[in-house]
């Protein structure tokens, strides 16, 4: 085992009927006006949106909407959403929904001080060092994006589909509500729970000796995953299976299974980021 330094600065409220405390959490940080960034619009069919949208009205949260992230999220959306943050003078930032909506979300907020364009971030011309605070209800269990300082976008010119990272861009809170996943299709959970046990064995297997913990923790993942999705592909409202696939995703990619390893190998990601960026698929589908 190497030596590592562990540190996550991210609170996460987990549990049934949590979203109405999102206002409440961005209310304790002192912020008075949030840019709200999500997808297309599932949040307002599942009911998500006027929870969330409640919850801020109810603590004096003013904010602005940004939605239309698409699974793959793409540089343009990044750039209408720092272009909005700036105009609106907002002091935060709050995604809702999967890890593409909180990939871009980390993006702007990376954007929003940086005079150049922030894909400089990602193309390795720029580490981000000062962000927007950002704030996550969680509608998909996957990339672990909110629980991690990681964020991918895709530059759609190029077709690249680059990574980078930062302290900076840590989510301050991240709500975990089992029960907002119930109304997943069957095929995004699957997704989900594919991308979760490949963040496990990028580290398992990157060579380095004498991990015992963190194999062990490595193993119990993978096999969590596995027993709760099969479970949630007969009975997608199970609870208890929808909250073990949950807590296992983010645990895969939140630094726990890093702290002592060489950092992964992350060639099967990188292959995929490739393929999605090209083909436009969703990531843990290919």
């Amino acid at each position: 085992m190497k030596k590592f330094v562990f540190h996550n600065p991210t609170k996460i409220i987990f549990g049934e009927n949590t979203v109405s405390k999102i206002g409440e959490e961005i209310k304790k940080s002192g912020l008075k006006k949030v840019l709200l960034h999500y997808g297309g619009g599932s949040i307002k069919k599942n009911g998500v949106y006027e929870q969330v949208t409640n919850s801020l009205k109810e603590n004096n949260i003013d904010f602005i909407e940004v939605s239309g992230v698409k699974p793959n999220p793409i540089l343009s959306k990044v750039h209408e959403g720092i272009k909005v943050a700036r105009e609106n003078n907002v002091d935060g930032i709050l995604a809702v929904g999967g890890g593409s909506v909180i990939d871009s979300a980390k993006a702007i907020a990376g954007g929003f001080y940086y005079d150049g364009d922030i894909w400089d971030a990602y193309s390795g011309k720029y580490v981000i060092k000062k962000a927007l605070p950002l704030f996550t209800v969680l509608t998909l269990s996957a990339t672990g994006s909110e629980m991690n300082g990681n964020s991918v976008i895709t530059k759609e010119e190029t077709k690249q589909k680059w990574a980078t990272h930062s302290k900076h861009i840590y989510p301050k809170v991240s709500i975990i509500d089992p029960t907002v996943q119930f109304s997943l299709p069957p095929q995004q959970t699957v997704n989900g729970a594919v991308d979760a046990i490949s963040h496990v064995m990028e580290y398992y297997f990157d060579g380095t000796t004498d991990t015992e913990i963190q194999d062990q923790i490595a193993e119990g993942i993978i096999r969590t995953v596995i027993k709760s999705t099969e479970i949630l592909l007969k009975k997608p409202e199970d609870y208890h299976a929808r909250a073990n696939l949950a807590w296992s995703a983010t645990l895969a990619l939140n630094g726990l299974l890093n702290a002592g390893s060489s950092g992964g190998d992350w060639s099967s990601h990188t292959l995929e980021h490739s393929v999605s960026a090209l083909f436009d698929i969703a990531h843990g589908l290919d």
